[in-house]
């Protein structure tokens, strides 16, 4: 999780002057919460901007809406989930493709999306609107099962509408239950949302944590642990951040992408993750993140022979914001 390389903003005193600058903007962080809350809930199911990979949105906003049960946001995070937007993928169980079809599933309900003539579980352009479909046809099978219709529907696509019509609802199967609920958190990641976005109530301690490593070396991979020396890489250290307050982020970069909301660079509070990558069309290609504290500036792990720092967002390979949520 490499970063590009910046300039320092200076040794000595100018790091004790921003040490106190971001002691400030902790504690303002609560009040811009306060100012800020009750003003945040997602009433828009279009995707937000750079959650899904250029080549792929506009299809999952067009089939995303095939029907009620369906929104773009949720399509995004089913195939985000069983693939990470990767039309090569293939599991054990020899599910295939970016909505990870196995292959009678596919030769039941696979289609040709872009009128080639082929029917081609690899190409997305053809995957994405079977997957919409097939959602919207089990959707429809389950349709007299207890409970919420989409979460009747996601667990269908995992378990069989079978079990979900003998349960009358998820079936009581852990794999099928943490599919469900994580597909329905991930959908908020996905959701572009016309309010504000709500503040995280841990932010404060994310950046407390990180300002106690300032000056730690640089560790590809590392993960602050004593076999790390204590040491970290920018995931590294951003997950360990949200974990001291509670928030468990996944592993990497591109990943942590996925762990919240997404406030415009106009509307970055301290604490808010920040990313960047080498195509600002791709989520996928984030490899690097910092916290944000405040002033165009974040403290990350920059890079190997570097220490953790502050730095400066506004570069070219700036990406975008994510708000860790506890979910």
């Amino acid at each position: 999780m490499q970063g590009k390389k910046v300039w320092l903003l200076g040794a000595g005193g100018a790091l004790g002057l921003l040490a106190l600058f971001v002691a400030l903007l902790v504690v303002g962080t609560y009040v811009a919460a306060a100012n800020l809350a009750g003003g945040a809930s997602n009433t828009s199911v279009s995707l937000a901007r750079g959650t899904v990979p250029a080549a792929y949105s506009g299809l999952v906003q067009k089939w995303g809406n095939l029907c009620p049960a369906l929104n773009p946001a949720l399509l995004a995070s089913q195939l985000y989930q069983e693939s990470g937007f990767r039309a090569d993928a293939q599991s054990h169980a020899a599910a295939q493709g970016i909505a990870q079809f196995i292959p009678e599933t596919w030769a039941a309900h696979g289609f040709d999306g872009d009128g080639d003539g082929e029917a081609d579980v690899w190409n997305p352009k053809d995957a994405i609107p079977s997957a919409a479909s097939y959602d919207c046809k089990l959707a429809e099978y389950v349709s007299d099962a207890s409970g919420d219709p989409t979460e009747n529907m996601l667990a269908a696509y995992n378990a069989g509408a079978y079990a979900v019509i003998k349960y009358d609802g998820v079936p009581p199967y852990g794999e099928t239950e943490n599919y469900v609920s994580t597909i329905r958190k991930l959908e908020k990641s996905f959701a572009s949302s016309k309010q504000k976005v709500e503040p995280s109530k841990q932010s404060a301690g994310a950046i407390y944590y990180a300002q106690e490593k300032l000056g730690t070396p640089y560790l590809w991979g590392g993960d602050g642990t004593p076999e790390d020396n204590g040491r970290f890489d920018c995931s590294g250290l951003t997950k360990a951040a949200y974990k001291s307050v509670g928030v468990d982020l996944p592993r990497v970069a591109n990943d942590q992408w996925n762990t919240g909301p997404h406030p415009e660079r106009d509307e970055l509070l301290p604490g808010d993750l920040v990313f960047f990558g080498t195509n600002l069309d791709d989520p996928r290609s984030i490899d690097h993140v910092g916290i944000y504290v405040g002033g165009g500036h974040m403290i990350d792990a920059p890079y190997t022979g570097a220490e953790i720092r502050f730095d400066p967002i506004d570069t070219p390979n700036y990406f975008g914001a994510t708000r860790p949520t506890a979910g």
